[in-house]
């Protein structure tokens, strides 16, 4: 199983009301870029994340590599949660998108370079926050390109096509990362890098763009309030609730998933671990990808979101007792594909769900961003969770507790009101 999002949620941007979007010519030109771009960054969010970074960890300190490598990781995700709005603030006021993506993608390439040399837990925490800091910059300004550049009635196929670059990208970035363990970690983040830095050297040669109206940041306190103000609504309160709950469950167990191939799963012989991922990495990207679509369709024709919502977070939750009841190679293959088809369904649902309970018309872009925390919170949270869970209760202690937390997540729908 692999997490769709490895790096912080990109912050929904509004649109700029003046910005000069793209003719017909050059739409034909950013549409494919713009799932080369986000391929590219998840090639570099989970190759890294899945793969290169617990092996390295546990290259470091083998005895306590799941406690380090859940330091690492919440360490790091702090550091990106803080730094996107950053990021997006530089990109904002600059009123230009190309030159933070391409700077973005060629620092993110040294980053990864001195990540490939680091030899203590310090020094590897250090650099993935370098890499998660220029990443940052890089997932910022391209996150604000839908709404800059492309006109409202073309949004939903620009939002296809930045969303089939997520499964392309995972599955791509787990199997070539794969390909450097154990013995060539730092080629395989060289590798990595040069992938970024080609996509955004590629983006901005074929993308052109008009400098974009100044956007005026909103102070900190009045950001808190709508924050505030937001959660009054009660059906959008138990919508942030059930995605909090969702991610954090599925963020705990996607974590470890290497150390659990390692440790926990009985795989047939002459079946790395290293291998297993990268054989499960495109069955995850194309059960997930299917059940988005399956499940955005079903969802519209029954004109029901709550069902489907619910039944697929609880399928997932169901899901994680299968490596329990059956460690194994097809306990896991089992669990795969049951995860990937019960998420990709969540996602596309309750992405749709949202968007009846937003508390405000006029500020439907501050209300998703809020939603937003839901994301990226649960990926603060999880790698310290994960750690204690493992190192006290074990990896089926692991899986049962976030089976627990998704199911608790597939409640939360119950109560909501405006939504069938």
């Amino acid at each position: 199983m692999t997490a769709p999002e490895i790096g912080p949620a990109a912050p929904v941007i509004p649109d700029p009301g003046g910005a000069t979007t793209p003719g017909g010519r050059a739409l034909l030109r950013l549409m494919p870029m713009l799932t080369v771009s986000n391929a590219a960054m998840y090639m570099v969010y989970m190759g890294i994340g899945v793969v290169l970074l617990p092996i390295q960890v546990e290259l470091v300190d083998p005895a306590n590599k799941v406690a380090n490598l859940g330091l690492v990781s919440g360490v790091s995700a702090i550091f990106a949660t803080l730094f996107n709005p950053l990021a997006g603030l530089l990109s904002d006021r600059s009123g230009r998108r190309n030159p933070w993506i391409l700077g973005g993608g060629l620092a993110a390439l040294g980053a990864l370079a001195l990540l490939g040399a680091a030899k203590t837990v310090l020094l590897v925490t250090i650099g993935w926050c370098g890499v998660q800091a220029m990443m940052n910059i890089y997932q910022a300004a391209l996150t604000a390109v839908v709404p800059d550049r492309v006109p409202v009635e073309r949004r939903g196929l620009a939002s296809a096509m930045v969303g089939i670059g997520t499964p392309i990208g995972s599955a791509v970035g787990i199997s070539v990362a794969a390909l450097f363990v154990p013995d060539d970690v730092s080629t395989g983040y060289l590798v990595l890098g040069a992938v970024i830095a080609g996509s955004a050297v590629l983006f901005t040669a074929v993308v052109r763009e008009k400098k974009v109206p100044r956007r005026d940041a909103v102070p900190l306190g009045k950001q808190l309030a709508a924050f505030a103000d937001t959660l009054k609504s009660a059906d959008f309160r138990w919508v942030f609730i059930g995605r909090f709950l969702m991610m954090l469950g599925f963020f705990s167990v996607s974590l470890f998933q290497l150390y659990i191939l390692q440790d926990h799963i009985a795989l047939p012989e002459g079946l790395s671990p290293t291998e297993a991922v990268a054989f499960i990495a495109p069955i995850d990207a194309g059960c997930t990808l299917l059940a988005t679509v399956i499940g955005g369709v079903l969802s519209d024709r029954m004109g029901r979101r709550k069902p489907l919502v619910g039944l697929s977070c609880a399928l997932v939750g169901i899901a994680m007792f299968v490596p329990v009841v059956k460690p194994d190679w097809t306990g896991m293959l089992i669990f795969t594909v049951l995860c990937g088809l019960a998420f990709g369904c969540y996602m596309a649902v309750d992405t749709a769900l949202v968007t009846l309970v937003l508390p405000s018309a006029e500020d439907t872009a501050r209300d998703m961003g809020i939603l937003n925390i839901a994301n990226a919170g649960p990926q603060i949270i999880a790698p310290f969770l994960a750690a204690l869970l493992v190192g006290s209760i074990g990896y089926n202690g692991l899986y049962a507790v976030a089976a627990l937390i998704t199911l608790v997540g597939a409640a939360a729908v119950i109560p909501i009101k405006q939504v069938r």
